[in-house]
């Protein structure tokens, strides 16, 4: 099962602090808008995306249709399919996509210690 490219998604309470902390990590900021609170930051293939005030804990997050640099992948599992096969292996759903749909999408499971996985699909 391909589940897109991983990373992981802050809850941070000080988007500066916690920007400048992982810049001492190696990270370089990527993508986003800090004026809106939220920075994508890069190590190598390594991505964190930094979020302050906009959910209450961190999220494991998977892009299906995208690289490690946010590019759209010529073939990829779409996340509606994703969605159909762990629906098949019994996972249950905190929020669902719509399987009507094309495009665009995503849906949220929670991992048996309270974890929530995003797979968000951009394309």
């Amino acid at each position: 099962m391909d589940l897109g490219t991983f990373s992981i998604s802050l809850a941070v309470k000080d988007l500066g602090a916690s920007k400048s902390f992982y810049e001492k990590l190696g990270f370089t900021v990527f993508a986003g808008d800090a004026s809106q609170n939220w920075l994508i930051m890069k190590n190598g293939d390594h991505v964190i995306g930094l979020f302050q005030g906009m959910f209450d804990q961190n999220i494991l997050t998977f892009n299906p249709g995208w690289d490690s640099n946010a590019q759209k992948l010529e073939s990829f599992t779409d996340v509606r399919e994703l969605q159909r096969q762990l629906k098949a292996n019994g996972v249950q759903f905190q929020q669902e996509a719509d399987e009507s749909s094309s495009g665009p999408a995503h849906f949220v499971i929670v991992d048996p210690d309270g974890n929530p996985i995003l797979f968000d699909q951009h394309v």
